[in-house]
């Protein structure tokens, strides 16, 4: 069997199995594809354990990120251990291969009062996409959202009696969130006008329809508006990114006495050792506790 049908059968069974997302597969593709286009050899049997050990010394020398050499290397392991569960290989060589020790940087986040400007300078531009754009702001910053899992919401995806909204997230795994008040009027209000966003009368099953297409908005468009906003509000663009904002959501609650469980599943991870890294984050609000209330700190 070709090298490119087995890589097809790999991606459906990571789909039809695993429920991988869309993105995941694209992403398993692109790292198995890179992998065989720098081995030297043309078929699954004929790879070895050092052909491995090749593409990470080549991912290295090309100045990959230790982060990004260990996601690579776990798309190739994945793939070389289906090869192996289907008997295309009698020994599987991507195994025992050492990962690179991977630094882990403290997530980055916004403050209260530059997330404020974030919004308020999306809900004071005349353009009814950035109105909408302050509208997924809140949202996203409310509920921890992925920015896959925002743009992907359907209409009716929150139950307004309860304020709680229903995601679904990695894995095809749902959570069920709470929504802060204000979010739930900002998605109330954005109904108003959201069927400026459908031509012709067009209807959609998504909150956030695309005004070009017949699916919904999507993460890369939503991540230039954010980009633009934050040149608008007079914020670095390098600091402002999805993924900041969902950092933000978790950092803000912890900072303010959240229990770390209740973290761990409003942003739907598998294991709570994911969350414990926004325990390492200290905010104001602790370090003024630790000056207020420890011995040390009284005169």
């Amino acid at each position: 069997m070709s090298a490119d049908k087995l890589v097809d059968d790999f991606l459906e069974m990571m789909s039809a199995e695993r429920g991988a997302s869309v993105h995941t597969l694209d992403a398993y593709r692109r790292d198995v594809e890179q992998f065989w286009a720098c081995c030297s050899e043309n078929t699954p049997k004929a790879v070895s354990r050092d052909d491995i050990s090749d593409f990470v010394v080549f991912l290295s020398r090309q100045g990959f990120s230790s982060k990004t050499i260990a996601r690579k290397l776990s798309a190739v392991r994945e793939y070389f251990k289906f090869l192996y569960s289907e008997k295309e290989i009698e020994e599987n060589p991507a195994i025992n291969i050492l990962t690179p020790k991977q630094s882990k940087p403290l997530p980055k986040f916004l403050t209260v009062e530059e997330i404020d400007m974030l919004i308020t300078a999306a809900q004071n531009h005349k353009q009814l996409r950035y109105r909408r754009m302050a509208v997924m702001l809140i949202l996203m910053y409310a509920c921890g959202l992925r920015v896959s899992e925002l743009v992907e919401l359907p209409e009716n995806c929150i139950n307004y009696d309860k304020k709680q909204i229903l995601v679904r997230g990695k894995g095809n795994k749902e959570r069920i969130i709470p929504v802060a008040e204000k979010a739930i009027h900002a998605v109330l209000d954005y109904f108003s006008y959201r069927d400026c966003f459908l031509k012709q009368g067009r209807k959609s099953v998504w909150m956030f329809p695309s005004f070009s297409a017949s699916g919904h908005i999507t993460r890369d468009a939503f991540f230039k508006n954010l980009k633009s906003l934050a040149s608008e509000a007079g914020i670095s663009r390098e600091k402002v990114s999805p993924h900041v904002l969902r950092h933000s959501f978790a950092t803000h609650l912890l900072n303010n006495h959240a229990d770390l469980r209740s973290v761990q599943q409003m942003l739907g991870h598998s294991s709570i050792a994911t969350t414990e890294v926004y325990t390492h984050i200290i905010g104001d609000e602790l370090i003024n506790t630790v000056q207020r209330l420890h011995p040390l700190s009284k005169k």
